[in-house]
């Protein structure tokens, strides 16, 4: 009887429609269709509005060549690179470490390098102030080096660094745990000391993740507004950087806001295309 049951539950599987993974009714499959084309239409559509607004007022070129603008670009272009350049500096001995390395309370920096992704801006520039402000943890000790921190050059390079900064390290410590331990072996078995097998393998191995960590740290410096807004303030010529410029901007010429507007959409894009390259030229070889 058992064997009957079995038998004639097997015929009943067998006689049900096989529905594929991943298929969908046709009703479902258009509704989801619909509802992905309608996100992608509300991303694009500001984008869109953003460069007709540029085209039709016919002022584009001549924002770009205001007074404002120019000031506002060249002091971000100098603190973006500034800031990349720290990045690296500091950041790529603490990837290493904390990709390589197994220490007490590993978790806990590696956790406290990612908070400032997730922090609100303004508190990031509440926190720089409290740690470097007059009134701040190290206020009186820069007060007595007659070091000023707050409303200068260097604040907006400090707020860019402790915003982007972690950018970089989390994309350089990716690379250095992809870095095939086999091959550093190899060095090391045909005579490369650590610095040699670092340089010559380990290093170049990451340097794809690396690029990628600096593209994202300098867009996301290039984008920064609340934290140096807070710490920095917004005095042009001096800390006015472009996403800055673009807010007073839009109280008094509408030409310079656009134009600032879209050279920073196009930075943004190409951040993200330079990442994209570098993985598909990496997936080709």
């Amino acid at each position: 009887m058992r064997e009957a049951a079995l038998a004639s539950g097997g015929a009943r599987e067998a006689g049900r429609p096989t529905i594929r993974p991943g298929s969908l009714p046709l009703f479902a499959e258009s509704s989801v269709v619909g509802a992905a084309a309608l996100f992608v239409i509300f991303l694009l559509l500001p984008l869109l509005a953003l460069l007709w607004r540029s085209w039709t007022a016919g002022s584009l070129w001549k924002g770009i060549h205001e007074p404002v603008v120019v000031h506002a670009l060249a002091l971000t272009v100098t603190t973006t690179a500034m800031t990349v350049a720290l990045s690296i500096a500091f950041g790529t001995p603490l990837a290493f470490l904390l990709a390589r390395r197994r220490f007490p309370g590993r978790q806990i920096v590696d956790a406290l390098v990612t908070l400032p992704l997730v922090l609100p801006p303004l508190v990031a520039g509440v926190a720089l102030l409290m740690a470097f402000g007059r009134r701040g943890l190290l206020g009186d000790q820069l007060g007595a080096l007659g070091v000023e921190v707050p409303f200068t050059t260097g604040a907006v390079v400090l707020a860019e660094l402790f915003v982007a900064g972690p950018f970089f390290v989390r994309s350089a410590k990716v690379g250095f745990e992809a870095v095939s331990r086999a091959m550093e072996d190899a060095a090391a078995i045909s005579g490369a000391g650590t610095w040699e097998t670092f340089r010559y393998v380990t290093l170049p191995l990451a340097m794809p993740s690396m690029v990628s960590g600096g593209v994202l740290c300098a867009a996301r410096a290039f984008s920064e507004f609340g934290a140096t807004l807070m710490f920095a303030g917004n005095l042009e010529g001096r800390t006015q950087t472009m996403s800055l410029a673009i807010e007073s901007a839009m109280q008094t010429d509408l030409g310079a806001a656009l134009a600032l507007s879209l050279v920073l959409v196009i930075i943004a894009a190409v951040a993200l295309a330079i990442p994209l390259v570098l993985v598909r030229n990496t997936t080709v070889m």
